[in-house]
């Protein structure tokens, strides 16, 4: 099984100021996943994040760790039957009164498409989707 990263995984770990190569050596070795990538929708959040820093320092610091996550994890492009299983998905879960970020939706579809997990830091969203393996880091 793969593993689809988060963006609150990556924030957390530029925060800390962990090499995006240790980051994905330390889930290989914790977890056994050889494969791990972005959702498209991830990319969204990471280039928000870089958009606005307070400081021209705080932005170029972004910048660089969000240009070493692009080089180093494989981003999948969100798709039509995604969307078709996402609509699905939220319908669901609002007739259930649950209700999530849609970002986050969409991120998780990602991983139930590919039946990847998510690696997030935010498992009170995700673990509300049907059928997705979630995975705390």
């Amino acid at each position: 099984m793969g593993l689809v990263l988060d963006s609150s995984v990556l924030i957390a770990a530029e925060r800390e100021k962990r090499p995006v190569s240790q980051v994905l050596s330390s889930l290989e070795a914790n977890y056994s996943e050889t494969r791990m990538v972005l959702s498209s929708i991830t990319v969204v959040e990471l280039e928000h994040g870089w958009h606005r820093a307070n400081t021209p320092e705080a932005a170029l610091k972004r910048r660089r760790y969000l240009d070493e996550v692009l080089a180093i994890i494989p981003v999948e492009p969100f798709t039509r039957e995604m969307g078709v299983l996402a609509a699905k998905v939220d319908a669901d879960m609002k007739k259930s009164g649950l209700v999530i970020a849609t970002a986050d939706l969409l991120i998780g579809v990602t991983a139930l498409s590919y039946s990847y997990a998510i690696g997030t830091r935010n498992v009170r969203h995700f673990q509300m989707i049907p059928g997705l393996k979630v995975i705390s880091l």
